[in-house]
């Protein structure tokens, strides 16, 4: 089954925000490139394009025909995504194992998982 890994940065440390980022040792920054680049070699990992920063991005919605846009996600920046990579596992627990291995999870984010539906 695929699963859509989705990365919820929190207040996750990232090279896009350099004060936060500037607060790791170097080998903390060295541990997650490493843990990054590790969940790419997981067999069944499709990694996802690198995603610009959330306050860089434009929601859109229509409304009564017209279209509305804003700067920015809707949803507070804890909840933005941050990152995403589809994933093929045997089942749910699996998905989640990898997912416990992003670095975004242990440092102040969280990972969602979603089923990829097939509705066509």
């Amino acid at each position: 089954m695929q699963y859509v890994m989705l990365i919820h940065q929190g207040d996750t440390p990232t090279p896009f925000d350099q004060k936060a980022w500037g607060r790791l040792s170097t080998e903390e920054q060295q541990q997650i490139y490493a843990d990054y680049q590790a969940l790419n070699q997981i067999p069944g990992v499709t990694p996802g394009p690198p995603m610009g920063l959330p306050e860089n991005a434009t929601t859109v919605r229509v409304q009564n025909g017209r279209t509305l846009t804003t700067d920015g996600p809707f949803v507070g920046m804890k909840e933005a995504v941050g990152g995403m990579f589809v994933l093929e596992a045997d089942d749910l627990d699996a998905a989640i194992e990898v997912a416990t291995r992003v670095p975004a999870a242990r440092l102040g984010g969280a990972i969602e998982i979603r089923p990829v539906e097939t509705y066509w």
